[in-house]
């Protein structure tokens, strides 16, 4: 191996050591931690699926009254993916917590289930994931569904 080799290689393996993974960032147990353990496996995979690049993150979840004045509706799901497949012109997700050792998996409130019913109504897909190894599944699932 060159010099300029060996000093890419050890560069490399520094950086692999100084990045985060996924489970790192799930290891909190919030549904936050997940949620950003998602983003950071999408960043580590979005050459093998780039349309990944299109979902987002909707703000959701406020009491806060100037926030309701511009559109925030509670129970709307998490993320959404604006990628059509099969029939679904989307993929929307609700990220809950997983059960974990000392806490309770969280729940779906009365609002989300009222969005979910209704976004399944409007032809869109629609999954409550718990934790984000089940949205990753979920999203890879979704993309690789052809017709026929």
């Amino acid at each position: 191996m060159n010099a300029i080799a060996s000093k890419i290689r050890q560069n490399t393996i520094a950086e692999r050591k100084l990045m985060i993974t996924p489970e790192q960032l799930a290891k909190s147990g919030t549904e936050h931690g997940h949620q950003a353990a998602l983003f950071c496996w999408i960043a580590l995979n979005i050459d093998k699926y780039p349309e990944l690049d299109r979902l987002f993150h909707i703000q959701n979840a406020s009491a806060n009254r100037s926030a309701r004045v511009v559109g925030v509706k509670a129970g709307v799901p998490d993320l959404f993916l604006p990628i059509r497949r099969g029939n679904h012109s989307g993929l929307f997700i609700e990220l809950k917590r997983p059960q974990s050792e000392g806490k309770k998996a969280g729940k779906i409130s009365k609002d989300q289930e009222e969005w979910i019913i209704d976004l399944k109504g409007q032809g869109f897909g629609v999954a409550a994931c718990y934790g984000w190894v089940a949205a990753r599944d979920m999203l890879i699932q979704y993309l690789e569904f052809r017709n026929g």
